[in-house]
């Protein structure tokens, strides 16, 4: 019942926002290739929580063992961490941006595209961010749901609207402040990060005040299904499975950018 109580929310909510994107900034989208992007991606989904691997190692703080109103709040942020260090590393580590370059391919950013991922984006998350988050703070079942609810913010924040939060921008990510993040402009590489909470920029100076509208998208993007299945081998093979040149030095010696949550 959870589960489709999230999906249910989903499409309402990509429906809704795609909705007020036509009415506020009609113009072309890829709307159609973010959805089929995230009909590969919801069939790897259904293999990895089929077979994904839980943590049963213990874990430093218990959900259940304290008060609610302290837990979620405590569970949100320890998520919302994990999820700051593996973007963060997908901006660093050619490998993964091999696979998350996708997500940036979009040329109009909207709702939709929180949905446009490489199916294997989740398989590296389920062995190593997951079992980390566990170990971190084991969840209970309610907690597990109202964050997979909070999640879809993500809409939210991808959507083409207009919206800054201003001097507010440190306190919680908006659609301005993740357009930043997509941004393939040099003096925006590397930033805005996070998914929900800019603390996490602001600790590991990767924070950026929104200024302005800037344009997204990388000069590559999937022309077909087929090339989103296989986005990282085609790209290799084509030669540009790495971050563009002149984004910043990553711990490999090699150079990435951050033109995504």
């Amino acid at each position: 019942m959870s589960m489709s109580l999230v999906i249910f929310l989903a499409f309402a909510i990509m429906a809704a926002l795609t909705l007020v994107e036509h009415l506020c900034n009609p113009g072309p989208t890829d709307w159609w290739r973010n959805l089929q992007a995230w009909a590969i991606d919801f069939g790897g989904a259904l293999l990895v929580y089929k077979f994904w691997p839980e943590w049963h190692g213990g874990s430093l703080l218990h959900a259940e063992a304290m008060p609610f109103w302290l837990a979620l709040p405590v569970f949100l942020l320890v998520r919302d961490f994990t999820e700051y260090v593996f973007h963060y590393a997908q901006h660093r580590l050619p490998a993964l941006w091999a696979m998350h370059a996708l997500h940036h391919t979009d040329p109009e950013m909207t709702a939709l595209t929180a949905n446009r991922h490489f199916w294997g984006d989740r398989m590296v998350k389920s062995l190593t961010i997951w079992p980390l988050a566990t170990m971190l703070m084991a969840q209970t079942d309610t907690i597990l749901l109202i964050y997979g609810l909070v999640s879809l913010y993500n809409y939210f924040v991808h959507s083409n609207l207009k919206i800054n939060f201003g001097r507010w921008s440190w306190a919680l990510t908006s659609p301005a402040y993740h357009r930043l993040h997509h941004s393939p402009l040099p003096e925006h590489y590397g930033n805005n990060l996070a998914a929900l909470f800019p603390v996490f920029d602001i600790i590991f100076g990767t924070y950026r005040r929104p200024d302005g509208w800037p344009p997204c998208g990388l000069d590559e993007a999937p022309g077909s299904f087929m090339d989103l299945a296989i986005w990282p081998a085609r790209k290799l093979i084509r030669g540009a499975g790495e971050p563009p040149a002149g984004a910043g030095t990553a711990a490999s010696g090699r150079t990435t950018t951050a033109a995504e949550a």
